[in-house]
């Protein structure tokens, strides 16, 4: 404890990336991993028999090997939790599928460890990896709707087609995202309530993404009847353009006669709002 102490307070003096690992790897550091390796100098020293030897010898390793699964977690932690909070700074929202490779990775990890702990116990790996392979198929199918929804989270987070915050339209359901999870993704309507979306129906669907909007494009008609005055038609127009104009935060494009309708005359007329916000364009 004192030397993880002493340790941190270095650490916290530097900018290097490399003794914080250290700091993380002495405070995750077990006793009973220290009192194994004791243990096994003692035996080497004393001279025990080859079977108490190779007794203790595989006691240490498995000690290690989970020793060094906790040091490999917390590395892992440290480093991804790093990466989340500068991309974090960067773009909100995007730090969050640091979560779902965290866990990946973690998983990964003590697969691994636990294959060389049970062969080192004498279980014939192969073998046992050979049934999880026809064991796994099995399971795929079993959850095949819950690893649909998980590629549709690997997907959604990697190819980023809408991030928390971004306000989207799927079908007649409209909102913004709150959080995209392993399974589901939870947007709040502009109703106020919760709306749940499973990943993979989402994915399958026609999204309206409204965060990368830059200005808004409106098209609108206007009908007068046909026994307007010629000059009051050719005048509609000019009038139309400088009402457009006298908005803030508006651009205007064009207004003109559209066409014979049947019971009035179309002009159509089409403006820009420079705002992806909606009040803004409705007022």
């Amino acid at each position: 404890k004192m030397l993880t102490h002493h340790f941190d307070k270095f650490a916290a003096k530097t900018r290097n990336v490399w003794d914080d690992v250290a700091a993380e790897i002495f405070r995750k550091t077990n006793f009973i991993s220290l009192a194994a390796l004791s243990l096994l100098v003692a035996a080497a020293i004393l001279s025990l028999p080859t079977e108490t030897m190779d007794i203790i010898c595989g006691a240490v390793l498995i000690v290690i090997l989970i020793q060094a699964g906790i040091w490999g977690n917390r590395i892992i932690t440290f480093f991804l939790t790093r990466y989340a909070k500068k991309r974090e700074k960067l773009e909100p929202g995007a730090g969050m599928p640091v979560s779902v490779f965290k866990f990946i990775a973690k998983l990964l990890l003590w697969t691994v460890l636990l294959l060389l702990i049970l062969d080192n116990l004498g279980i014939n790996v192969t073998t046992l990896v050979a049934g999880l392979g026809v064991g796994g198929i099995a399971v795929a199918l079993a959850v095949q709707n819950i690893l649909g929804d998980l590629f549709s989270s690997l997907s959604i987070l990697l190819d980023k087609p809408f991030t928390p915050g971004d306000f989207i339209v799927v079908d007649d359901l409209m909102g913004t995202v709150e959080h995209i999870g392993l399974k589901t993704t939870r947007i709040c309507s502009i109703h106020g309530e919760q709306i749940i979306f499973s990943n993979s129906d989402l994915l399958q669907s026609r999204i309206r993404n409204y965060r990368k909007m830059r200005e808004r494009r409106v098209l609108f008609s206007v009908g007068v009847t046909y026994q307007t005055p010629q000059d009051k038609l050719a005048a509609i127009p000019g009038i139309i353009e400088e009402a457009i104009k006298a908005c803030e935060n508006v651009r205007f494009e064009r207004s003109h006669f559209k066409n014979f309708g049947d019971y009035a005359l179309n002009f159509e007329s089409v403006y820009h709002v420079s705002s992806r916000d909606y009040t803004a364009y409705m007022n």
